[in-house]
């Protein structure tokens, strides 16, 4: 292996240059002084023969190959990072605590009894689990807040697979207006009755074509917007999941639409750092997957029975 004239610490003065826009400003990111930062910018340069900087007047702009420097500089440290982390996972044996972050559309009842089969295998690793919507989701991945996510969008220069793919349905109470009208309900018919919003939560709303309602309700959690549809609110979709129990017992009721009466949402298992993850999360990961393909038929099999498959599973364990 070649020596390295380049230290670790000169990367990260020109990252931090670069990321806060003036020499003062990393320094006090780097809780260095001015000069040390100055200098180890110039060493860099100056070892490798290049100009990362250009004065264009009082100002500094980067070069082509600061610009070069940069994105190889930040990479390099990130991967730091990552070995450092696995490092400590790998020494301590499993990971003290593992966070993920879990879309508000994905089945709740899946998660616990995946958390709770993790748990059986590594007691003693805390588990910090962030409901969230899109937007959320995917900074929480990028800023590598969590270690694991479930999203229906994976972020660039992410690694994610398919694991569930979730039917969302339009639904009202079944005495809602719109199911009074003895035909077909039309995307005109639904612009003149309330609809329910969960706020910033897109994954359904943008598998529908665009529709704009007299009124609308907008809340901040999944189940709010359940209930006010069950109490005859205003009509909304749904992931078929989510509202199982509202189905089954008749307090929601699908309406009848002449076209659009189903939407099809696809979740990934999305690693934030998949390189550099331990132990404990691969392993939580292997728990999710497997768990959702078990509820998955479980699901299809109550369906064929009649029986819910939390009812399915009751009778299931009364066997055992």
């Amino acid at each position: 292996m070649s020596t390295l004239r380049i230290s670790l610490e000169q990367w990260r003065a020109l990252v931090a240059v670069v990321e806060n826009g003036s020499y003062a400003k990393a320094a006090e990111a780097l809780h260095k002084t001015q000069s040390s930062v100055t200098y180890a910018v110039q060493k860099l340069e100056s070892s490798l023969g290049v100009k990362a900087f250009a004065l264009e007047g009082r100002k500094s702009r980067l070069t082509e190959t600061g610009h070069l420097l940069y994105r190889r500089a930040r990479s390099l440290i990130e991967d730091a990072a990552g070995v450092e982390q696995a490092a400590r996972s790998v020494s301590a044996g499993w990971e003290a605590e593992i966070r993920i972050a879990v879309e508000i559309l994905f089945p709740n009842p899946t998660l616990l009894r995946a958390l709770d089969r993790f748990g059986a295998e590594s007691p003693h690793t805390r588990i910090e689990v962030f409901e969230s919507v899109l937007a959320g989701t995917t900074e929480a991945i990028v800023e590598k807040r969590v270690d694991l996510a479930i999203s229906p969008r994976i972020p660039p220069d992410v690694t994610g697979d398919p694991l569930l793919r979730m039917r969302g349905l339009p639904v009202a109470h079944p005495e809602h207006p719109l199911h009074r009208l003895g035909r077909p309900v039309t995307t005109r018919d639904l612009r003149h009755h309330r609809r329910l919003f969960v706020r910033e939560s897109d994954a359904l709303r943008a598998t529908q074509p665009a529709l704009e309602t007299g009124q609308r309700w907008t809340v901040s959690s999944m189940s709010m917007s359940i209930i006010a549809a069950r109490m005859g609110f205003g009509f909304g979709w749904y992931p078929e999941e989510k509202i199982r129990d509202e189905l089954a017992s008749g307090l929601l009721k699908p309406l009848p639409m002449r076209e659009g009466a189903e939407r099809f949402i696809e979740l990934y298992l999305i690693f934030a750092d998949r390189e550099n993850a331990g132990p404990g999360v691969l392993r939580l990961a292997e728990i999710v997957r497997e768990t959702c393909a078990t509820d998955c038929r479980e699901a299809v099999s109550a369906l064929e029975s009649g029986a819910t498959p939390e009812r399915a599973r009751s009778t299931k364990r009364k066997r055992r």
